[in-house]
């Protein structure tokens, strides 16, 4: 971009952005002509794409700020209005609106609350920061046909977002999400109202503890065994992080109400924005659980459990035999809670007609083994847990099947049917009710993993990410995929590729034999997906949500027999083929830029 292009875009934003903070970032930057910072805030506009809005905070049309979220605001309230002409006419037309940890969180909320009153949609708002899947049920719960929750997930410290929702309380899918992003980029002017004046005509209406003991009721219906926990819970020692998020409001007083000995981490109990105590407020990346792994060992808890700012993934870890905590993978989470669940449903008769698991394609297929076992289908959506909410709302309408379990191996899981999001919250309340069943059994949860393993075959898997920020980036990631999808792969790790699918070109085919295609019917999105001799899955995917694309290895290795030292030696099979894969993927990767 030229100087005079980027000076022109800066001045237009300054006219137009309402908040003294995001603005005089801009203004300083223009007086000391900081030219390579302005063009990265200005070199495009943060594109709110079909989640919603997600990026680093500051001054700029590329920036999370008061004046990207007004506009996208504006944008969903127009669509709202024009999907639910006879409520908005009503005065029925509704909205909630929820916030997590993070910064600007109450400007962000607020400008979004009173966008929508000024455009005659009841908001809801939250007096203080609450979890996403809190946000989901409130939706559902209030009858709102939309929701919006101001959060960045696990990103670092200096990004926030902005997550819509439809009146299901899932994230917005199409045709919802293309068109409000028309209306979005249509935007030419935002209608506003002051908070207070909105709050007083009853345009804008304050919301806490009458949702949150509903929310709170509902994850403990989800129980299979009350009496079990009942009696074994003081046995039972957690220590638990929020990791300076909105989780511990919820799963304190839940696992409390279940008698549950819970310890939280003292430095990464209250919200901050910050995240002081670690570098990414990632439940998935094991230094975020260092002081929670830290505090167990010396409590001698028989679990540790975790849950990012907004509580929607949740993250744990268990004692081996020699008392070292092993951290559980989302994959393997996934695996022990389907286990438990289903198996909890056939024993008490809670089974439906026509069950249904629902995983992501970028998943380990573990889960399929472990459903057919219980007689249940195992079914693949798109990755992001809005196509997991997806597929159950069209079950429910079709009848095609119904819904008992769905997760991601990025630590989403969901066991309940009152939300459609995942829910780290549930989460954490079935584990640990799931810790005292098999206990009760003899059994460590680490243990019972090794038996659905020896049961099985021994799923391992590796996930790669390699990040590609600033203006490059995304021509880098592009071309990666496209030499992906023109060159192909013929091996990794020394195993044929049998079969390519192409999830954006909605294909699959034997690269041996490319012209006989089959045709994919899932909705197309940016995946390629290798299929390896032996079951090895290995998938690519550009994040829709950071600059990095990621690489997904999922392995399965025969157990020869069900003894120990046969699982040893297949995990060590595992490792190697692993191992393999991920230096030639990084190779490629490093090609790239």
């Amino acid at each position: 971009m030229e100087e005079k292009e980027i000076l022109a875009k800066a001045q237009a934003y300054i006219a137009e952005e309402k908040d003294e903070v995001f603005r005089s970032q801009v203004e300083e930057l223009v007086a000391k002509k900081d030219f390579k910072e302005l063009e990265d805030r200005f070199y495009q506009s943060l594109e709110f794409g079909t989640g919603g809005l997600r990026g680093v905070m500051g001054g700029g049309t590329n920036r999370m700020n008061t004046l990207n979220i007004s506009k996208a605001t504006q944008g969903l309230a127009s669509y709202l209005i024009k999907a639910f002409p006879k409520e908005h006419k009503e005065g029925t037309l509704s909205v909630a609106i929820a916030y997590d940890s993070r910064h600007n969180h109450d400007k962000f909320s607020d400008v979004t609350a009173c966008v929508f009153a000024a455009n005659g949609i009841k908001a809801y708002l939250f007096t203080s920061m609450r979890p996403t899947p809190e946000l989901s049920f409130a939706i559902r719960t209030l009858g709102c046909k939309s929701g919006v929750v101001a959060t960045a997930s696990h990103n670092p410290p200096q990004y926030n977002g902005y997550k819509a929702y439809w009146d299901d309380g899932a994230q917005v899918v199409e045709p919802h999400d293309t068109g409000i992003i028309d209306e979005v980029n249509a935007v030419k002017e935002v209608k506003l109202i002051d908070k207070e004046q909105a709050i007083k005509e009853g345009k804008i209406v304050l919301i806490d503890k009458e949702i949150d003991e509903k929310f709170q009721s509902m994850v403990k219906k989800q129980l299979f065994r009350p009496e079990l926990i009942k009696e074994k819970a003081s046995s039972v020692k957690v220590v638990y992080t929020p990791l300076h998020g909105t989780g511990a409001m919820h799963v304190e007083k839940v696992l409390g109400d279940l008698g549950l000995n819970v310890i939280t981490v003292p430095e990464q109990r209250e919200g901050n924005g910050d995240f002081p105590t670690v570098e990414k407020p990632n439940p998935e990346e094991a230094p975020a659980l260092k002081m929670a792994l830290d505090l167990a060992k010396k409590e001698k808890a028989d679990v540790v459990m975790a849950t990012d700012p907004d509580a929607d993934r949740f993250g744990s870890a268990f004692p081996d035999k020699d008392g070292n905590y092993v951290l559980v993978t989302g994959n393997q989470m996934g695996a022990l809670l389907a286990d438990y669940v289903l198996l909890s449903k056939k024993e008490f008769g809670k089974m439906p007609e026509k069950p249904v698991l629902i995983r992501s394609i970028v998943t380990s297929p573990f889960t399929d083994k472990i459903a057919a076992f219980y007689g249940v289908r195992a079914q693949e959506c798109l990755t992001g847990f809005k196509w997991i909410a997806y597929d159950e709302g069209q079950m429910e309408k079709d009848g095609s099947g119904n819904y008992v379990f769905g997760f991601e191996e990025s630590y989403g899981y969901l066991v309940e049917t009152e939300i459609r999001d995942k829910d780290g919250v549930s989460a954490a309340a079935m584990c640990a009710e799931m810790t005292l069943y098999w206990a009760s059994k003899g059994k460590s949860l680490l243990e019972r993993l090794n038996e659905l393993y020896m049961e099985h075959g021994l799923f391992q898997d590796v996930s790669i990410n390699k990040y590609f920020p600033g203006v490059s980036g995304p021509g880098i990631m592009k071309g990666i995929m496209t030499k992906l999808r023109t060159e192909g792969l013929k091996t990794l790790g020394g195993k044929k590729v049998l079969k390519i699918r192409d999830i954006q070109e909605s294909v699959s085919f034997d690269p041996a034999n490319p012209a006989a295609k089959e045709k994919v019917s899932l909705p197309k999105s940016n995946v390629l997906q290798f299929y390896l001799e032996g079951g090895t899955v290995v998938s690519a995917r550009p994040s829709g949500t950071e600059p990095k694309i990621k690489f997904y290895i999922n392995t399965v290795t025969p157990v020869a027999e069900k003894t120990d030292a046969a699982l040893e030696t297949a995990r060590k099979d595992a490792d190697r083929l692993c191992d393999s894969i991920n230096a030639e993927i990084m190779s490629i990767l490093d090609a790239a830029g």
